[in-house]
């Protein structure tokens, strides 16, 4: 088959009607995937004010809406934790854990309440925050300090195919996603319902961001490898699927 016609089939909702005979994963009784990538044995923790004390953000749904738009420059202002906590909550934020640690209803919808997705943050401007790479643990509400690296800046711009304003952010959003969490229940469509999934996060991002005075800009060019090999995953069981640079703007 033509790839632009394998790409169109994966668009599609017929793939839907196989499910009913798929024995998936979930069906045979397979344990579920964990929730929540643990953090990495020793990492430090930092630990983020209640999102419900949050004094940012009070803007109407309708201007944030209005308002939207991609945002390629920065200023060389930091974000504040406050700031960069609203859109952590924004857009992965916890509401409880359901079906006896099955699943997670979330501040953003996702297939089966699956939530495949884990947030990594190149922190280059965020006061309190040492820079280098984070990983936010939405279970918990807190960020796990990976590694330091003067580097980051030029290394993430090499790996969004030489697009400068992404190093110019205060921060880079940079979403992977472990496919199993939705393959456990949905097999074949998964993978329709996961790139979904991401628009869903993203889009919250940019309103939030908005109702900040920041802005973003999402990023689906970028080097496969060389964001994998920035983020320390495998590229197999957890690869990067969006960037999302952001900063406050004019």
């Amino acid at each position: 088959m033509d790839p632009i016609e394998n790409g169109r089939q994966l668009l599609k909702a017929t793939a839907w009607a196989r499910t009913r005979h798929i024995e998936t994963d979930q069906k045979k009784g397979v344990p579920h995937p964990p929730l929540q990538k643990p953090a990495p044995e020793g990492a430090p923790l930092v630990k983020l004010p209640d999102p419900k004390a949050l004094q940012v953000g009070q803007v109407s749904v309708f201007d944030a809406i209005a308002s939207r738009r991609s945002h390629r420059r920065f200023t060389r202002d930091p974000l504040l934790l406050e700031e960069l906590t609203f859109l952590l909550w924004a857009t992965q934020g916890v509401e409880r854990v359901v079906r006896d640690g099955v699943a997670t209803f979330r501040t953003v919808p996702s297939a089966g309440a699956r939530h495949p997705f884990e947030t990594y943050l190149i922190v280059n401007r965020v006061t309190g925050l040492e820079p280098g790479l984070y990983r936010y643990l939405a279970l918990d509400h807190a960020l796990a300090f990976l590694r330091a690296d003067p580097e980051f800046p030029a290394q993430v711009v090499a790996g969004c195919l030489g697009q400068e304003f992404v190093g110019q952010a205060a921060v880079v959003f940079a979403w992977t996603v472990i496919p199993y969490r939705t393959e456990w229940r949905y097999s074949v469509v998964s993978h329709k319902v996961i790139a979904i999934d991401a628009g869903h996060m993203c889009q919250n991002l940019y309103l939030a961001c908005e109702a900040i005075g920041a802005g973003t800009c999402g990023v689906g060019a970028y080097h496969q490898e060389k964001m994998d090999a920035l983020l320390g995953v495998d590229g197999k069981d957890e690869f990067t699927i969006y960037v999302a640079p952001v900063g406050k703007v004019r």
